[in-house]
């Protein structure tokens, strides 16, 4: 299990335990949509740029145990996208490559809410709260060469031998924080902000070293050298050059706003027997 989500979880577990429960519980389900941004981090986007943020979006249902955790199931889509030509690094600017690719997902995650949260509730009806859990995702980068699109998985970009391309279906490790306030007793907003852990390198189709051209052109074709080493002339591309940075694995990020519709009642505790 990655650090980040070790960490994450043992910090949910021990403020669950460590804080206490408000007289009025909270049970039940409640379900809706959001609609924001994404944004890509990676071998394409090493200086975290904001420049190439695109529209997401999503739906899904929240399962509230009691006034400070709940569980959340979410299908969400996105684009993402980077160019070289967009950095100051020279390398970067030198190396010449770019892709784009749209980003679907389907979430299960744990939620901790700072401060007790009941829906209709004076007192608490607002709460800032953190969340983590598995992601499945799935997602294809493209690239543009003399105005037409390619799918860079199929191209082999960095030596891959056919059939050994790798997955675009993945699993990621998603975590963030968000802001819960109630409109009404039924109607709420949500604000978040999440991170995709991914467990590939190759979100962008950019990992590890060059390849050689003359095999990836026998391979795969005059198109698939071409993609795969964009530096021009005199080519940067010489076979066991570095190309990205394997050692550090891809990131997605989404931020948006949403509202909700709840379900459930509010539990509220018996009278003490006397």
């Amino acid at each position: 299990m990655h650090i980040t989500m070790r960490y994450t979880l043992l910090i949910m577990g021990l403020l669950a335990l460590a804080t206490p429960r408000v007289a009025a519980q909270m049970k039940g389900w409640e379900a809706g949509g959001w609609i924001g941004a994404s944004n890509y981090f990676g071998d394409l986007n090493t200086n975290f740029r904001v420049n190439r943020i695109h529209l997401a979006g999503g739906a899904g249902a929240r399962y509230n145990f009691n006034d400070r955790l709940a569980v959340r199931f979410g299908l969400n889509a996105g684009k993402i996208s980077a160019y070289d030509s967009d950095s100051k690094n020279v390398f970067e600017q030198r190396r010449n490559l770019h892709f784009w690719s749209s980003i679907y997902d389907a979430t299960a995650q744990f939620e901790f809410n700072f401060f007790p949260y009941v829906h209709g509730s004076r007192d608490y009806f607002f709460t800032p709260y953190m969340f983590a859990g598995p992601t499945f995702f799935w997602f294809n980068p493209k690239a543009d060469l003399d105005g037409t699109t390619y799918d860079l998985r199929e191209m082999g970009t960095e030596g891959q031998f056919r059939g050994e391309e790798y997955n675009t279906a993945q699993g990621a490790f998603a975590y963030g924080m968000g802001f819960k306030v109630d409109l009404s007793y039924r109607w709420s907003l949500d604000f978040t902000l999440s991170a995709r852990k991914l467990f590939t390198d190759y979100l962008d189709d950019v990992k590890g070293a060059y390849a050689d051209i003359r095999d990836i052109r026998s391979q795969r074709g005059d198109i698939a050298a071409a993609l795969a080493d964009r530096s021009g002339e005199p080519p940067i591309g010489t076979p066991g050059k570095q190309r990205g940075n394997g050692k550090n694995n891809d990131t997605y990020v989404f931020i948006g706003a949403g509202v909700n519709y709840y379900f459930g009642a509010v539990r509220c505790p018996g009278l003490a027997r006397r």
